[in-house]
């Protein structure tokens, strides 16, 4: 019988007055974010909850990307990925997230493109954070050759 293991990732968030609020976690750095500019009253120059939620995206994939293609020995030599959260007037009314949209530009070597790209298809099936929400999460991926050596 297979048992599988719980993982908690405990956070402890502490509002600091206005729209400001500190962040901490195990082991980890504390870190200030903000409401952002784009709502009234929200500050610049902070990380916010929306940022936040869009970035947990993108590194999720690109991370779950690192992970599969290593098992997999997909040739994976490079990977930029950007994403843009899109908010709006939901189906249901309410206002909030109604899609993310994820490019990934990935590098491999001659020949490597089909078993980099079926590590991006895995990735995303895989990625936990996209698994989690209730928003579109869309990927769109690039996959360059590039000589062994060449330095771009």
């Amino acid at each position: 019988m297979t048992m599988t293991k719980e993982m908690q990732f405990p956070v402890s968030v502490r509002w600091r007055g206005g729209r400001l609020a500190q962040a901490e976690a195990r082991d980890k750095e504390l870190f200030e974010l903000a409401t952002p500019p784009e709502f009234r009253s929200g500050l610049a120059g902070y990380w916010s909850p929306e940022d936040l939620l869009v970035t947990a995206a993108a590194s999720c994939f690109v991370l779950t990307l690192a992970a599969v293609a290593e098992r997999c020995e997909a040739p994976l030599l490079d990977a930029t990925v950007s994403a843009t959260g899109h908010m709006s007037r939901r189906d249901d009314g309410r206002f909030g997230f109604t899609v993310i949209e994820v490019d990934a530009v990935l590098e491999t070597v001659p020949g490597g493109e089909e078993a980099v790209r079926s590590a991006a298809r895995t990735a995303e099936e895989r990625c936990l954070i996209s698994q989690a929400l209730d928003v579109p999460v869309h990927l769109a991926i690039e996959v360059k050759s590039v000589e062994a050596g060449v330095v771009q």
